[in-house]
């Protein structure tokens, strides 16, 4: 027997019963029902708007002071680290990550992001909260004042891939700012968030300053289009950003923060080691089943060292073990759906019949009958217009490109619609000259060290509006508002 959860819409401080259609969340991996959801309402994004509206107007929540703030960002970090197990689960089973990423990326992630947000709630924006400016002049003297002040009510729209990652990201913002929040996550990563505003709903917030709509495409339209949403921030693919941000401002012209596709390039250096560099490069593309934004789905490597990079790719994929997620040892589980992956599979047959080949791994994969599965895999000798090589295909396949001089790499890394994310192995003096001429908003020498939540995350072109993460991503939930006044008798000093 599945669980069927009727109370999926939270808001005025209390869960209520969905008025919307049933929605049945499948595992990827083991094609079974995990449980069927009653879904929001029009009606209760509406409700959700307005206890949203009320609460970000009451003199109860703006009489949270920044350390009480914090605190409750604490608690939500504590909270998650004592329910890290079966988070980790569910999401295993409702995603397909392998459970070890799951423990680290997807629950441990959020932990540290809640903690820091923690930290901004004291600190407040880069400057503080409020900043004087200098005296002015003209055409009297006067003295001014910025206040910095949280932008109102936020629409959350987290994608499935990292559902709780995403949600921590723009509800660690808000809180910490004192902004109000109604969330819509996907519903491929429904399960998971239900289990985290479960825990939300302990925390003693006041009534309205976080709420969940749940829901499909029509319920996102309605809630970005609201006219009493004073920010949207959506993480999803270019197109349905686009869409977003077109709703937002046929709403309330509202504000939208977008965290968008990419399709990033791995540029190994002539000067790298091969051997050092090829699992790192499989893995970063193929991780989380190759559903991330950032993933380097375009490995560039010399021309004269084309053939020697296939073949140790081809050795070391066949070592990466994909199947259950559950278990301890699974290193790819599936990709999201039967639909996705098939869509997938569309693309990549388009760019066989165009003269591609698989130049490493690729295809399904043997003995895995059940469950959404892709072995990773690198298209070689992809033609030069084919549109896989600037598509994000959010699965485990790579893309393999040729250079004669770095320059030309440069030039072939920037030759894309995205701007999210890329990375440069080779020794560091060669690589950090590189990382200085790509057009990403982030950039990785010889694989980085990880996410860290002080820096911002975000890119140009299709990639995205605006930053989170980062006292830049921090300022995006903040208004800035100007007092001014005169200062009688003062004059301007001489030669000034």
């Amino acid at each position: 027997m599945t669980e069927t959860r009727t109370k999926s819409t939270y808001f005025d401080g209390q869960w209520h019963e969905g008025q919307g259609a049933p929605y049945e969340s499948k595992s990827p991996s083991r094609v079974e029902t995990i449980g069927t959801t009653i879904t929001s309402s029009i009606e209760q994004v509406d409700e959700a708007v307005a206890s949203a509206k009320q609460a970000f107007r009451s003199k109860e929540w703006r009489a949270w002071t920044p350390q009480m703030r914090s605190d409750v960002l604490i608690r939500l970090a504590e909270r998650l680290e004592e329910e890290l197990e079966p988070l980790a689960r569910t999401m295993a089973d409702e995603v397909g990550t392998p459970i070890g990423a799951c423990r680290g990326m997807q629950v441990g992630g959020p932990i540290e992001v809640f903690r820091w947000y923690a930290e901004m709630a004291l600190k407040g924006p880069r400057g503080g909260y409020e900043q004087a400016l200098p005296l002015y002049y003209k055409p009297v003297a006067s003295a001014s004042i910025l206040r910095y002040e949280p932008v109102g009510v936020v629409a959350c729209l987290p994608a499935y891939n990292y559902p709780l990652n995403l949600l921590a990201w723009k509800l660690g913002g808000a809180i910490a700012s004192g902004c109000t929040v109604v969330a819509l996550p996907s519903p491929q990563g429904l399960w998971t968030t239900l289990k985290v505003f479960d825990i939300l709903d302990e925390l003693g917030l006041p009534d309205g300053v976080v709420n969940l709509v749940t829901g499909g495409p029509e319920i996102g339209i309605h809630l970005t289009s609201h006219q009493d949403i004073d920010m949207a921030s959506f993480t999803g693919s270019d197109g349905v950003g686009a869409l977003v941000m077109a709703q937002a401002a046929t709403g309330s012209l509202s504000k939208s923060v977008l965290e968008l596709g990419g399709k990033s390039p791995n540029i190994i250096l002539p000067d790298a080691d091969l051997k050092a560099v090829v699992g790192a490069s499989i893995l970063r593309f193929a991780r989380n089943a190759g559903q991330g934004c950032a993933a380097w789905s375009r490995v560039l490597v010399p021309a004269d060292k084309k053939d020697e990079f296939l073949q140790l790719a081809d050795e070391f994929i066949d070592t990466v073990k994909v199947g259950d997620p559950q278990q301890e040892d699974t290193i790819v589980g599936p990709v999201i759906s039967e639909t996705h992956r098939a869509k997938v599979e569309g693309l990549v047959q388009a760019s066989l019949d165009k003269g591609a080949r698989w130049g490493a791994g690729g295809g399904r994969v043997d003995g895995l009958d059940t469950g959404w599965y892709l072995k990773p895999g690198i298209l070689a000798d992809v033609a030069e217009d084919d549109p896989i090589s600037d598509t994000e295909l959010f699965a485990p396949i790579g893309i393999l490109q040729t250079y004669e001089t770095v320059d030309e790499a440069i030039e072939i890394a920037n030759d894309t619609v995205y701007g999210l994310a890329a990375n440069v192995f080779g020794p560091l003096d060669q690589a950090m000259e590189v990382a200085k001429e790509i057009r990403s908003g982030t950039v990785t020498i010889n694989g980085g060290a990880g996410m860290r939540p002080d820096a911002p995350w975000g890119g140009p072109g299709r990639s995205g509006v605006g930053r989170e993460l980062g006292e830049d991503g921090f300022a995006e939930f903040f208004e800035v508002k100007h007092i001014q006044y005169p200062l009688a008798g003062i004059t301007r000093p001489p030669g000034t």
